[in-house]
């Protein structure tokens, strides 16, 4: 059977190409479905219940916070089944940015791996800032104050009927920057150690949570659930418009699924275990998001969760001491496995880009007794602690979910390729609902479903940073274009000259005149 889609990309891999260099990654095949997983679950479950559920309430949807999730989770639902699609049909690491290379060919697979790690080293700074919040909480029950200076950003936003602003301060959060190095050494030393530990560290935090649902279905107020979708009062606040520009904040949350898909080159049956790792996790993470938030909203009023520690003010408004430090210890050491499962996924995306030449060899220089990219690793954790240190999470978040999106936006439109340009390669998983065919092209239902509804999620994003800039406050503006035009500098001035698959085409050309 031949392709209906004729002509070839300039510098794009094959699938033949990508999948060789896979095997020939250097890294330890040791994780197994249960592993992957509970790294999809510890990635996923953090910051996004215990921080982000407060602020996209408080401001945002308000007990309208649970369809929120139900929209976001559908989002990712219909790209976690493409990537279980993609990864069966080809076990590579590097994620979206491998399924760019092949679909769209080199640069957009270069500006794929940009937004991944503006959407995973991002996220992790979000996560530390989230930890931060919760172990200061913890220390003070024992009557140890850390000043705010110690752990609040540098940069501080507030939120006001006009939007966003942003006001600089002398403060840094060390405390979040401080784990951020500490789960970076851990990484180093190796995945299957590491992830062993993450798995004791998931169920405890899932029990965490548990305990929280059970405690707290006895302390809700039904009150506070009217109004279930609150007036709206412009600008996303509340009503419809409110519940997706909600929605699209706390896509944020969903991030780590994603992260199982990078472990390809680690996992012992790539084309099995991925897809029962991606979609797994991502089943596991929507149930208890839902469940919590609305316990959540059910025990405190909502407009009072715009907090770094939702979940701790919860429990303290339970009345329940010992949950309240279960609650917070829960989120302290939890935390810590999703800031392993984001610099996991970080540092194996960059391992990968840098094989390929676009980034310098140091992020693929493997450690010689633990067979991990450490210095790689060491540098994106130390750009990570800095991020954490300086960037408010309101702003994180924003540009972690732009980055998502269009990530994932390219990971539904490679299946669509994919199935055109290989119609016979082996699949053992496909996604469902079956497609359509205009003029011989094939358009499957879920992943059509999927790019729109990251289109549906980067929308409003974009809406309210081109509204922050208008109203006086282009911070968020400002850092989003520094980053492309940074990401634009380093292929333009690197990237192109140092490609190894540029050279290969070259070499191959050369040779084919030659004879």
């Amino acid at each position: 059977m031949t392709s209906p889609v004729s002509g070839i990309r300039p510098l794009r891999k094959t699938v033949e190409r990508i999948e060789k260099e896979n095997e020939n990654s250097g890294l330890k095949r040791s994780l197994g479905p249960v592993q992957l997983v509970m790294l999809g679950v510890g990635s996923t479950i953090g910051a996004g219940i215990y921080v982000m559920t407060g602020t996209a309430a408080a401001n945002y949807a308000g007990p309208a916070i649970i369809i929120s999730f139900v929209i976001a989770g559908l989002a990712c639902l219909f790209t976690a089944l493409s990537y279980g699609e993609l990864a069966s049909a080809m076990p590579v690491s590097g994620s979206a940015y491998s399924y760019a290379y092949v679909s769209l060919g080199e640069r957009a697979a270069w500006w794929v791996g940009w937004l991944l790690l503006l959407e995973y080293g991002v996220s992790c700074a979000g996560v530390a800032a989230g930890f931060s919040g919760y172990a200061v909480s913890f220390l003070h029950d024992f009557g140890v104050v850390v000043p705010d200076f110690l752990h609040r950003t540098f940069v501080q936003t507030t939120m006001t009927p006009r939007g966003m602003h942003a006001a600089i301060g002398p403060h840094i959060d060390f405390v979040g920057a401080a784990v951020v190095l500490f789960v970076t050494v851990f990484l180093v030393m190796g995945v299957q150690e590491s992830v062993k530990i993450n798995t004791a560290i998931v169920m405890l935090k899932v029990g965490v949570l548990f305990v929280f649902m059970i405690v707290g279905l006895r302390a809700i107020h039904p009150e506070y659930w009217h109004p279930f979708i609150p007036p709206s009062e412009g600008s996303f606040r509340y009503g419809i418009p409110g519940i997706f520009r909600a929605a699209s904040i706390i896509f944020f949350a969903y991030v780590g699924f994603e992260a199982v898909s990078t472990a390809s080159s680690e996992a012992r049956n790539p084309r099995r275990d991925i897809p029962i790792g991606v979609i797994g996790s991502l089943l596991i993470c929507t149930v208890v998001y839902m469940c919590v938030a609305a316990v959540l909203i059910g025990v405190v009023p909502w407009r009072t969760l715009d907090v770094a520690d939702p979940l701790a003010l919860a429990v303290d408004a339970i009345g329940w001491p010992s949950l309240a430090l279960l609650v917070k210890l829960g989120a302290v050491i939890g935390l810590c496995s999703v800031l392993f499962g984001l610099l996991y996924g970080q540092s194996r995306i960059f391992f990968t880009i840098s094989r390929d030449g676009l980034l310098p060899p140091v992020f693929c220089l493997l450690h010689p007794r633990y067979r991990t990219p450490w210095i790689g690793s060491i540098i994106l954790g130390l750009a990570v602690s800095a991020a954490t240190a300086l960037l408010p999470i309101d702003i994180i978040s924003d540009l972690v979910s732009i980055g998502t999106a269009t990530a994932f936006g390219v990971v539904c439109f490679t299946v669509i390729w994919d199935r055109n340009m290989r119609p016979d390669a082996l699949r053992p998983f496909r996604v469902p609902l079956g497609g359509i065919r205009i003029r011989g092209f094939w358009i499957g239902i879920a992943p059509l479903l999927g790019i729109l509804f990251c289109f549906v999620m980067a929308a409003p994003l974009f809406i309210d940073v081109l509204r922050d800039l208008f109203s006086g406050n282009p911070t968020p503006a400002v850092l989003l274009l520094s980053y492309f035009m940074l990401g634009a500098a380093i292929y333009r001035f690197y990237g192109r000259a140092h490609s190894r698959l540029a050279a290969a085409v070259a070499s191959e050309a050369e040779n084919g005149i030659a004879s």
